[in-house]
């Protein structure tokens, strides 16, 4: 019998950081997970949509990232939902993002969270904010590609 695999399995995903900024570079971290945590991200109960990192001592953090409690958990569980987690990269990719942070208008953004080899990872990109106007083109963009593709599609019934 096959081994049942969730491989490169998406769990959550961070759908405003492609609308708020211009990834411009992305990186895999692992993560550092306490108790149950690691049951609750396979069962799809993370959220990353409020969540940030930052980089202090050398060592990369993700704030806000809320995993909810699992259910038949014991008493392992960690109390608090939206505790600050470590993130695993190797010392140059933070020696390169604090660098690059640093500049105006750049941020560290969680981008999704998926199971890779047994292990829960992030990508995290390098993302330079959007202004308003930048916004309402990338909008102006998504739409005539969805027009593009509605048209193409309606073209491809009358073919048939």
């Amino acid at each position: 019998m096959a081994k049942k695999t969730n491989e490169n399995k998406q769990l959550a995903q961070n759908k405003k950081a492609s609308h708020d900024y211009f990834i411009e570079e992305t990186f895999e971290a692992g993560m550092v997970l306490m108790g149950t945590e690691i049951k609750s991200v396979r069962s799809g109960k993370a959220n990353i949509n409020d969540a940030f990192a930052t980089i202090r001592n050398g060592e990369m953090f993700i704030h806000n990232m809320h995993i909810s409690p699992f259910e038949q958990g014991n008493r392992h569980n960690p109390t608090d939902p939206t505790r600050a987690r470590k993130l695993l990269l190797h010392k140059g990719q933070i020696h390169k993002l604090l660098g690059q942070s640093k500049q105006e208008g750049y941020a560290i953004v969680p981008l999704k969270i998926y199971v890779r080899n047994g292990y829960a990872k992030l990508l995290i990109g390098l993302g330079k904010g959007k202004k308003q106007y930048d916004k309402r083109e990338s909008a102006a963009k998504k739409d005539a590609q969805r027009d593009i593709q509605r048209a193409l599609r309606e073209k491809q019934k009358v073919a048939r």
